[in-house]
Protein backbone atom coordinates (compact mmCIF):
# COMPACT_ATOMS: atom_id res chain seq x y z
CA UNK A 1 0.00 0.00 0.00
CA UNK A 2 1.17 3.39 -0.80
CA UNK A 3 0.47 6.38 0.75
CA UNK A 4 -1.99 9.37 -1.72
CA UNK A 5 -0.80 7.08 -4.64
CA UNK A 6 -3.83 8.50 -6.21
CA UNK A 7 -5.38 6.71 -9.08
CA UNK A 8 -4.79 9.42 -12.08
CA UNK A 9 -1.05 8.33 -11.16
CA UNK A 10 -1.26 4.59 -11.97
CA UNK A 11 -1.15 5.17 -15.74
CA UNK A 12 -4.31 2.44 -15.91
CA UNK A 13 -7.48 4.40 -14.71
CA UNK A 14 -7.91 6.28 -18.53
CA UNK A 15 -6.79 9.56 -17.03
CA UNK A 16 -4.66 12.13 -17.99
CA UNK A 17 -1.57 11.28 -16.75
CA UNK A 18 -1.87 7.60 -18.58
CA UNK A 19 1.51 8.63 -20.73
CA UNK A 20 3.92 9.91 -18.18
CA UNK A 21 3.98 7.25 -15.48
CA UNK A 22 6.20 4.39 -14.76
CA UNK A 23 4.13 2.21 -14.03
CA UNK A 24 5.85 -1.27 -15.09
CA UNK A 25 5.06 -3.14 -11.76
CA UNK A 26 0.98 -2.32 -11.88
CA UNK A 27 0.82 -2.70 -15.03
CA UNK A 28 2.22 -6.42 -14.68
CA UNK A 29 -0.57 -6.77 -11.73
CA UNK A 30 -3.55 -5.19 -13.77
CA UNK A 31 -2.42 -7.53 -16.65
CA UNK A 32 -2.36 -10.77 -15.07
CA UNK A 33 -5.12 -10.19 -11.79
CA UNK A 34 -8.56 -7.70 -11.37
CA UNK A 35 -9.06 -4.01 -11.21
CA UNK A 36 -10.89 -2.05 -8.80
CA UNK A 37 -12.85 0.40 -10.81
CA UNK A 38 -14.68 1.54 -8.21
CA UNK A 39 -12.69 1.10 -5.11
CA UNK A 40 -13.62 3.78 -2.18
CA UNK A 41 -12.39 4.79 1.18
CA UNK A 42 -14.77 5.15 4.07
CA UNK A 43 -12.62 8.52 5.59
CA UNK A 44 -10.30 9.93 3.58
CA UNK A 45 -7.67 10.48 5.61
CA UNK A 46 -4.27 8.40 6.13
CA UNK A 47 -4.86 7.42 10.09
CA UNK A 48 -8.33 6.69 9.69
CA UNK A 49 -8.17 4.61 6.50
CA UNK A 50 -5.50 2.57 7.59
CA UNK A 51 -7.56 1.57 10.85
CA UNK A 52 -10.42 0.81 8.64
CA UNK A 53 -8.28 -1.45 6.64
CA UNK A 54 -7.17 -3.26 9.59
CA UNK A 55 -10.28 -3.47 11.26
CA UNK A 56 -13.02 -3.79 8.99
CA UNK A 57 -14.68 -0.95 10.24
CA UNK A 58 -16.16 2.58 9.71
CA UNK A 59 -14.71 5.34 11.96
CA UNK A 60 -17.24 5.57 14.11
CA UNK A 61 -17.37 2.13 15.33
CA UNK A 62 -13.04 1.64 15.41
CA UNK A 63 -12.96 4.96 17.35
CA UNK A 64 -10.18 6.15 14.61
CA UNK A 65 -11.51 9.24 13.37
CA UNK A 66 -8.80 11.87 12.73
CA UNK A 67 -4.85 12.24 12.20
CA UNK A 68 -5.04 12.23 16.03
CA UNK A 69 -6.42 9.36 16.95
CA UNK A 70 -4.24 6.31 18.00
CA UNK A 71 -5.69 2.49 17.20
CA UNK A 72 -5.84 0.72 20.12
CA UNK A 73 -3.57 -2.25 20.28
CA UNK A 74 -6.18 -4.43 21.82
CA UNK A 75 -8.86 -3.82 18.80
CA UNK A 76 -9.08 -6.88 16.96
CA UNK A 77 -7.21 -6.61 13.41
CA UNK A 78 -6.97 -9.16 10.22
CA UNK A 79 -3.56 -9.79 11.16
CA UNK A 80 -4.51 -11.18 14.56
CA UNK A 81 -6.96 -13.25 13.14
CA UNK A 82 -4.30 -14.48 10.68
CA UNK A 83 -1.92 -15.26 13.15
CA UNK A 84 -4.01 -16.81 15.11
CA UNK A 85 -4.70 -19.38 12.17
CA UNK A 86 -1.29 -20.26 11.62
CA UNK A 87 0.09 -17.44 9.23
CA UNK A 88 3.09 -15.67 9.17
CA UNK A 89 2.38 -12.03 9.86
CA UNK A 90 4.65 -8.93 9.68
CA UNK A 91 4.50 -4.95 8.53
CA UNK A 92 7.08 -3.01 6.59
CA UNK A 93 7.16 0.49 6.18
CA UNK A 94 4.30 3.49 7.26
CA UNK A 95 2.54 2.52 10.20
CA UNK A 96 0.94 6.15 11.70
CA UNK A 97 -1.21 4.68 14.17
CA UNK A 98 0.70 5.36 16.79
CA UNK A 99 0.48 2.63 19.17
CA UNK A 100 2.36 -0.52 18.85
CA UNK A 101 1.53 -2.85 15.92
CA UNK A 102 -0.49 -5.83 17.32
CA UNK A 103 -1.21 -9.07 15.53
CA UNK A 104 2.30 -9.19 13.82
CA UNK A 105 4.99 -11.20 14.44
CA UNK A 106 7.39 -8.78 13.30
CA UNK A 107 7.32 -4.92 12.40
CA UNK A 108 9.61 -2.06 11.02
CA UNK A 109 7.63 0.79 10.88
CA UNK A 110 8.12 4.79 10.39
CA UNK A 111 7.48 6.53 13.05
CA UNK A 112 4.43 8.91 11.93
CA UNK A 113 5.09 10.01 8.69
CA UNK A 114 9.01 8.92 8.72
CA UNK A 115 11.39 10.63 6.22
CA UNK A 116 12.13 10.36 2.83
CA UNK A 117 15.86 10.00 2.73
CA UNK A 118 17.53 8.28 5.85
CA UNK A 119 14.42 7.07 7.75
CA UNK A 120 14.34 6.04 11.27
CA UNK A 121 12.94 2.23 11.82
CA UNK A 122 10.81 1.29 15.00
CA UNK A 123 10.91 -2.41 15.90
CA UNK A 124 9.95 -4.46 18.76
CA UNK A 125 13.43 -3.63 19.89
CA UNK A 126 13.43 0.30 20.27
CA UNK A 127 9.04 0.57 20.17
CA UNK A 128 8.26 4.01 21.80
CA UNK A 129 4.66 5.02 21.56
CA UNK A 130 4.02 8.38 19.21
CA UNK A 131 5.88 9.55 16.81
CA UNK A 132 9.39 9.43 18.65
CA UNK A 133 12.10 6.36 18.47
CA UNK A 134 13.45 4.85 16.34
CA UNK A 135 17.23 3.45 14.18
CA UNK A 136 18.40 5.28 11.30
CA UNK A 137 18.86 3.50 8.04
CA UNK A 138 21.12 4.90 5.08
CA UNK A 139 18.70 4.95 1.69
CA UNK A 140 15.68 6.13 0.10
CA UNK A 141 12.59 4.91 2.17
CA UNK A 142 11.01 3.53 -0.65
CA UNK A 143 14.13 1.33 -1.61
CA UNK A 144 14.55 0.32 2.45
CA UNK A 145 10.97 -0.54 2.76
CA UNK A 146 11.25 -3.14 -0.02
CA UNK A 147 14.61 -4.43 0.50
CA UNK A 148 13.35 -5.24 4.19
CA UNK A 149 10.00 -6.58 3.06
CA UNK A 150 12.09 -9.27 0.71
CA UNK A 151 14.70 -9.66 3.92
CA UNK A 152 11.58 -10.96 5.55
CA UNK A 153 10.31 -13.21 3.25
CA UNK A 154 13.93 -14.21 3.09
CA UNK A 155 13.66 -15.27 6.60
CA UNK A 156 10.23 -16.56 7.00
CA UNK A 157 9.34 -20.34 7.63
CA UNK A 158 8.73 -21.32 4.02
CA UNK A 159 6.26 -24.01 5.51
CA UNK A 160 3.86 -21.84 6.74
CA UNK A 161 1.30 -19.61 5.02
CA UNK A 162 2.77 -15.75 5.03
CA UNK A 163 0.68 -12.06 5.62
CA UNK A 164 3.07 -9.08 4.95
CA UNK A 165 1.56 -5.59 4.82
CA UNK A 166 4.33 -3.28 2.74
CA UNK A 167 3.55 0.48 3.47
CA UNK A 168 5.04 2.95 1.77
CA UNK A 169 5.91 6.50 2.53
CA UNK A 170 5.44 7.59 -0.89
CA UNK A 171 4.04 9.23 -2.39
CA UNK A 172 2.75 12.12 0.56
CA UNK A 173 3.99 15.17 0.45
CA UNK A 174 6.76 16.77 0.33
CA UNK A 175 6.77 13.94 -2.93
CA UNK A 176 10.65 13.72 -2.55
CA UNK A 177 12.25 10.94 -4.81
CA UNK A 178 15.31 9.01 -5.09
CA UNK A 179 18.50 10.57 -7.45
CA UNK A 180 17.58 8.14 -10.03
CA UNK A 181 14.33 10.09 -11.15
CA UNK A 182 15.95 13.79 -10.77
CA UNK A 183 15.55 13.62 -14.59
CA UNK A 184 12.29 11.63 -15.12
CA UNK A 185 9.88 14.11 -17.17
CA UNK A 186 12.46 16.97 -16.99
CA UNK A 187 11.56 18.54 -20.48
CA UNK A 188 7.50 17.27 -20.32
CA UNK A 189 4.72 19.27 -20.43
CA UNK A 190 2.23 17.35 -18.25
CA UNK A 191 -1.45 17.48 -19.14
CA UNK A 192 -3.50 19.69 -17.25
CA UNK A 193 -7.22 18.65 -15.40
CA UNK A 194 -9.78 20.52 -16.88
CA UNK A 195 -11.11 21.96 -13.47
CA UNK A 196 -7.56 23.47 -12.34
CA UNK A 197 -8.40 26.95 -12.83
CA UNK A 198 -11.23 26.71 -10.85
CA UNK A 199 -10.74 29.77 -8.77
CA UNK A 200 -12.76 31.43 -6.20
CA UNK A 201 -15.61 32.29 -6.33
CA UNK A 202 -15.90 28.23 -7.50
CA UNK A 203 -18.16 28.63 -10.69
CA UNK A 204 -18.92 24.90 -9.66
CA UNK A 205 -21.02 26.04 -6.95
CA UNK A 206 -18.97 24.29 -4.42
CA UNK A 207 -20.28 25.07 -0.92
CA UNK A 208 -16.39 24.93 0.71
CA UNK A 209 -12.83 26.67 -0.12
CA UNK A 210 -10.99 23.87 -0.16
CA UNK A 211 -7.18 23.41 -0.36
CA UNK A 212 -5.85 25.43 -2.64
CA UNK A 213 -3.16 24.57 -4.70
CA UNK A 214 -1.54 27.77 -3.89
CA UNK A 215 -1.01 27.07 0.00
CA UNK A 216 1.35 24.39 -1.23
CA UNK A 217 3.01 27.20 -4.07
CA UNK A 218 3.03 29.15 -0.31
CA UNK A 219 4.85 26.45 1.01
CA UNK A 220 7.77 26.05 -1.31
CA UNK A 221 8.11 29.70 -1.39
CA UNK A 222 8.91 29.68 2.35
CA UNK A 223 10.92 26.62 1.91
CA UNK A 224 13.13 28.43 -0.89
CA UNK A 225 13.57 31.50 1.29
CA UNK A 226 14.23 30.17 5.25
CA UNK A 227 15.64 26.82 4.25
CA UNK A 228 12.30 25.04 6.11
CA UNK A 229 8.89 24.43 6.14
CA UNK A 230 8.66 22.75 9.33
CA UNK A 231 11.37 20.25 10.94
CA UNK A 232 9.92 17.30 8.69
CA UNK A 233 9.23 18.41 5.32
CA UNK A 234 12.13 19.00 3.11
CA UNK A 235 10.78 19.83 -0.72
CA UNK A 236 12.93 18.97 -3.64
CA UNK A 237 14.11 20.75 -6.13
CA UNK A 238 14.40 23.96 -4.88
CA UNK A 239 14.45 26.76 -5.31
CA UNK A 240 10.80 27.94 -6.22
CA UNK A 241 9.83 31.24 -7.70
CA UNK A 242 6.89 32.93 -9.20
CA UNK A 243 8.25 36.23 -9.43
CA UNK A 244 6.01 38.56 -12.35
CA UNK A 245 3.74 35.69 -12.84
CA UNK A 246 0.00 35.98 -13.65
CA UNK A 247 -2.81 34.06 -11.15
CA UNK A 248 -3.30 31.95 -13.90
CA UNK A 249 0.69 30.95 -14.59
CA UNK A 250 1.26 30.90 -10.92
CA UNK A 251 -0.86 28.17 -11.04
CA UNK A 252 -0.05 26.04 -13.92
CA UNK A 253 3.79 26.60 -12.83
CA UNK A 254 2.66 24.86 -9.57
CA UNK A 255 0.67 21.81 -10.92
CA UNK A 256 3.87 21.28 -13.23
CA UNK A 257 5.95 21.05 -9.89
CA UNK A 258 3.76 19.24 -8.10
CA UNK A 259 2.44 16.44 -10.72
CA UNK A 260 6.02 15.64 -11.62
CA UNK A 261 7.35 15.11 -8.25
CA UNK A 262 4.66 13.28 -7.02
CA UNK A 263 5.27 11.26 -10.61
CA UNK A 264 9.12 10.89 -9.82
CA UNK A 265 8.29 9.78 -5.70
CA UNK A 266 5.88 7.47 -7.50
CA UNK A 267 8.48 6.30 -9.68
CA UNK A 268 10.01 4.80 -6.70
CA UNK A 269 7.05 2.80 -5.32
CA UNK A 270 7.02 0.71 -8.66
CA UNK A 271 10.92 0.12 -9.06
CA UNK A 272 9.98 -1.57 -5.52
CA UNK A 273 7.02 -3.49 -6.32
CA UNK A 274 8.81 -4.72 -9.68
CA UNK A 275 11.53 -6.01 -7.20
CA UNK A 276 9.34 -7.40 -4.40
CA UNK A 277 7.38 -9.48 -8.05
CA UNK A 278 10.58 -10.58 -9.59
CA UNK A 279 11.80 -12.00 -6.00
CA UNK A 280 8.73 -14.27 -5.88
CA UNK A 281 9.16 -15.19 -9.30
CA UNK A 282 12.51 -16.49 -8.75
CA UNK A 283 11.63 -18.25 -5.37
CA UNK A 284 8.34 -19.90 -7.25
CA UNK A 285 5.71 -18.04 -5.46
CA UNK A 286 4.31 -16.07 -7.40
CA UNK A 287 2.08 -18.29 -8.96
CA UNK A 288 0.46 -19.23 -4.87
CA UNK A 289 0.81 -15.96 -3.97
CA UNK A 290 -2.28 -13.02 -3.52
CA UNK A 291 -0.97 -9.67 -4.36
CA UNK A 292 -2.53 -6.09 -3.93
CA UNK A 293 -1.43 -3.32 -4.30
CA UNK A 294 -3.61 -0.19 -3.56
CA UNK A 295 -3.49 2.89 -1.76
CA UNK A 296 -5.29 4.33 1.78
CA UNK A 297 -7.06 6.86 -0.50
CA UNK A 298 -6.49 9.09 -3.38
CA UNK A 299 -5.40 12.82 -3.78
CA UNK A 300 -6.50 15.87 -5.95
CA UNK A 301 -3.27 16.73 -8.41
CA UNK A 302 -4.74 19.98 -9.06
CA UNK A 303 -8.48 18.82 -10.00
CA UNK A 304 -10.45 21.52 -8.47
CA UNK A 305 -7.55 23.98 -8.17
CA UNK A 306 -6.97 21.42 -5.29
CA UNK A 307 -4.26 19.43 -4.20
CA UNK A 308 -3.83 16.96 -0.31
CA UNK A 309 -7.39 14.96 0.05
CA UNK A 310 -10.01 14.64 2.72
CA UNK A 311 -13.11 15.27 0.52
CA UNK A 312 -15.92 12.91 -0.70
CA UNK A 313 -14.95 14.19 -4.52
CA UNK A 314 -14.13 11.63 -6.64
CA UNK A 315 -10.20 12.54 -6.88
CA UNK A 316 -10.25 11.57 -3.15
CA UNK A 317 -12.17 9.08 -2.19
CA UNK A 318 -11.66 6.50 -4.87
CA UNK A 319 -9.18 4.36 -3.80
CA UNK A 320 -6.91 2.67 -6.91
CA UNK A 321 -6.91 -1.00 -6.26
CA UNK A 322 -5.30 -4.21 -8.04
CA UNK A 323 -4.82 -7.83 -7.28
CA UNK A 324 -3.10 -10.40 -8.66
CA UNK A 325 -3.59 -14.35 -8.04
CA UNK A 326 -2.85 -16.63 -10.75
CA UNK A 327 -5.10 -19.89 -9.56
CA UNK A 328 -8.47 -18.13 -9.02
CA UNK A 329 -8.57 -14.89 -10.78
CA UNK A 330 -8.69 -14.37 -14.53
CA UNK A 331 -6.06 -12.02 -16.01
CA UNK A 332 -6.84 -8.11 -16.94
CA UNK A 333 -10.17 -8.15 -15.73
CA UNK A 334 -12.07 -5.02 -14.24
CA UNK A 335 -14.64 -4.82 -11.88
CA UNK A 336 -17.30 -1.62 -11.32
CA UNK A 337 -18.89 -3.21 -8.27
CA UNK A 338 -18.91 -0.87 -5.45
CA UNK A 339 -16.43 -2.04 -3.07
CA UNK A 340 -15.33 0.03 0.43
CA UNK A 341 -11.67 -0.51 2.39
CA UNK A 342 -13.64 -2.13 4.94
CA UNK A 343 -14.47 -4.72 2.73
CA UNK A 344 -10.62 -5.89 1.97
CA UNK A 345 -9.88 -7.50 5.34
CA UNK A 346 -12.84 -9.69 5.18
CA UNK A 347 -11.50 -10.58 1.27
CA UNK A 348 -7.86 -11.60 2.82
CA UNK A 349 -9.89 -13.81 5.68
CA UNK A 350 -12.10 -15.42 2.82
CA UNK A 351 -8.82 -16.12 0.72
CA UNK A 352 -7.69 -17.92 3.76
CA UNK A 353 -10.64 -20.04 4.08
CA UNK A 354 -10.95 -17.58 7.73
CA UNK A 355 -14.66 -16.64 8.66
CA UNK A 356 -14.53 -13.09 9.16
CA UNK A 357 -15.57 -11.86 12.93
CA UNK A 358 -18.50 -10.48 13.47
CA UNK A 359 -17.21 -6.90 14.70
CA UNK A 360 -16.08 -6.33 10.58
CA UNK A 361 -18.37 -4.16 9.45
CA UNK A 362 -17.27 -5.14 5.57
CA UNK A 363 -18.20 -8.28 3.32
CA UNK A 364 -16.06 -10.44 1.26
CA UNK A 365 -15.79 -9.89 -2.38
CA UNK A 366 -14.14 -12.55 -3.63
CA UNK A 367 -17.38 -13.62 -5.63
CA UNK A 368 -17.40 -10.53 -7.63
CA UNK A 369 -13.32 -11.28 -8.46
CA UNK A 370 -14.06 -14.91 -9.79
CA UNK A 371 -18.36 -15.04 -10.47
CA UNK A 372 -19.42 -11.50 -10.58
CA UNK A 373 -22.84 -12.67 -11.11
CA UNK A 374 -23.09 -14.36 -8.00
CA UNK A 375 -22.37 -11.48 -5.99
CA UNK A 376 -24.37 -8.91 -4.78
CA UNK A 377 -23.03 -5.48 -5.14
CA UNK A 378 -23.65 -2.59 -3.00
CA UNK A 379 -26.41 -0.08 -4.52
CA UNK A 380 -24.88 2.83 -2.40
CA UNK A 381 -21.67 3.55 -0.01
CA UNK A 382 -21.56 5.74 2.96
CA UNK A 383 -18.58 8.30 3.52
CA UNK A 384 -18.00 10.56 5.88
CA UNK A 385 -15.33 12.85 6.84
CA UNK A 386 -14.85 13.95 10.79
CA UNK A 387 -11.35 16.50 10.72
CA UNK A 388 -13.36 19.66 10.23
CA UNK A 389 -11.92 22.73 9.90
CA UNK A 390 -13.52 25.77 7.88
CA UNK A 391 -11.94 25.13 4.45
CA UNK A 392 -12.44 21.76 4.48
CA UNK A 393 -15.71 21.35 6.69
CA UNK A 394 -17.09 18.22 8.29
CA UNK A 395 -19.44 16.15 6.14
CA UNK A 396 -20.98 12.66 5.28
CA UNK A 397 -23.07 11.45 1.76
CA UNK A 398 -23.82 8.58 -0.20
CA UNK A 399 -22.96 7.50 -3.58
CA UNK A 400 -24.79 5.15 -5.79
CA UNK A 401 -23.47 4.42 -9.04
CA UNK A 402 -24.76 6.94 -10.79
CA UNK A 403 -25.34 10.27 -8.32
CA UNK A 404 -23.51 11.43 -4.68
CA UNK A 405 -25.30 13.49 -2.51
CA UNK A 406 -23.23 15.54 0.30
CA UNK A 407 -24.56 16.80 3.42
CA UNK A 408 -21.76 19.45 5.25
CA UNK A 409 -22.18 19.49 8.89
CA UNK A 410 -19.95 22.02 9.21
CA UNK A 411 -18.63 21.12 13.01
CA UNK A 412 -15.95 19.26 14.60
CA UNK A 413 -18.46 17.54 17.31
CA UNK A 414 -15.37 17.90 19.52
CA UNK A 415 -12.91 15.10 18.30
CA UNK A 416 -9.54 15.44 18.03
CA UNK A 417 -7.73 18.15 15.91
CA UNK A 418 -10.89 19.40 14.58
CA UNK A 419 -11.54 23.43 14.65
CA UNK A 420 -14.30 24.77 17.11
CA UNK A 421 -15.17 27.21 13.96
CA UNK A 422 -18.43 26.01 12.76
CA UNK A 423 -19.56 26.71 9.30
CA UNK A 424 -23.06 26.55 7.11
CA UNK A 425 -24.57 23.54 6.42
CA UNK A 426 -25.05 22.80 2.64
CA UNK A 427 -25.69 19.73 0.25
CA UNK A 428 -24.12 19.21 -2.90
CA UNK A 429 -25.25 16.63 -5.72
CA UNK A 430 -23.49 15.47 -8.43
CA UNK A 431 -24.86 13.49 -11.80
CA UNK A 432 -21.92 11.48 -12.29
CA UNK A 433 -23.03 9.96 -15.41
CA UNK A 434 -23.22 13.37 -17.06
CA UNK A 435 -20.38 14.74 -15.07
CA UNK A 436 -18.02 12.34 -13.87
CA UNK A 437 -15.40 15.16 -12.98
CA UNK A 438 -18.05 16.74 -10.45
CA UNK A 439 -17.71 20.59 -11.95
CA UNK A 440 -21.26 21.25 -11.18
CA UNK A 441 -22.88 20.87 -8.00
CA UNK A 442 -26.41 20.56 -9.26
CA UNK A 443 -28.24 20.37 -6.09
CA UNK A 444 -30.16 23.76 -6.77
CA UNK A 445 -31.11 21.83 -9.98
CA UNK A 446 -35.41 21.04 -10.01
CA UNK A 447 -34.45 18.49 -12.50
CA UNK A 448 -32.66 16.38 -9.98
CA UNK A 449 -35.40 17.02 -7.06
CA UNK A 450 -36.87 13.44 -7.29
CA UNK A 451 -33.16 11.39 -6.70
CA UNK A 452 -31.84 14.23 -4.17
CA UNK A 453 -34.66 13.03 -2.24
CA UNK A 454 -34.25 9.51 -3.03
CA UNK A 455 -30.89 9.60 -2.09
CA UNK A 456 -31.35 11.52 1.10
CA UNK A 457 -33.98 8.94 2.40
CA UNK A 458 -31.21 6.01 1.60
CA UNK A 459 -28.88 8.22 3.26
CA UNK A 460 -30.64 7.96 6.54
CA UNK A 461 -31.29 4.32 5.81
CA UNK A 462 -27.61 3.80 5.30
CA UNK A 463 -26.11 5.55 8.26
CA UNK A 464 -29.24 3.80 10.51
CA UNK A 465 -28.00 0.70 9.58
CA UNK A 466 -24.19 0.85 10.34
CA UNK A 467 -25.03 2.90 13.51
CA UNK A 468 -23.73 5.80 13.12
CA UNK A 469 -25.96 8.04 15.62
CA UNK A 470 -23.90 11.46 15.44
CA UNK A 471 -25.63 14.34 13.51
CA UNK A 472 -29.16 13.94 12.55
CA UNK A 473 -29.48 14.50 8.39
CA UNK A 474 -31.96 17.06 8.14
CA UNK A 475 -35.16 18.29 6.40
CA UNK A 476 -33.10 19.15 2.54
CA UNK A 477 -35.20 22.50 2.28
CA UNK A 478 -35.07 23.79 5.51
CA UNK A 479 -31.37 24.82 4.68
Amino acid sequence: MADDHTSKAWGIYNGVLDNYVKNDAIEYLAKNGAVLNNMFCTNSICVPSRASILTGQYSHTNGVYTLSDALNPDSLNVAKVLQKNGYQTAVVGKWHLKKEPSGFDYYKVLPGQGKYNNPLFKTKENWEDGYKGGVEESGFSADIIGDSSIDWLKKRDPNKPFFLMTHFKATHEPFDYPERHKKFLKDEAIPEPESLYDFLPSKSNRSFEGQQLEILTNRWLSFSKNGNYNADVKYPGMPFSIEGMSKKEIRSLSYQKLVKDFLRCAASIDDNLEKIISYLKMTNQIENTIIIYTSDQGYFLGEHGFFDKRMMYEESSRMPFVISYPKKIAKSKRLDDLILNIDIPSLLLDYAGIKSPDSFNGKSFKNALEYSKEFKSREHIYYRYWEHSPVRPAHLGIRSKKSKLIYFYGEGLNKNNTSKIKTSEAWEYYDLEKDPLELKNEFYNPTYKKDILKLRQELIKLKDSIKDYETTVPEIFEI
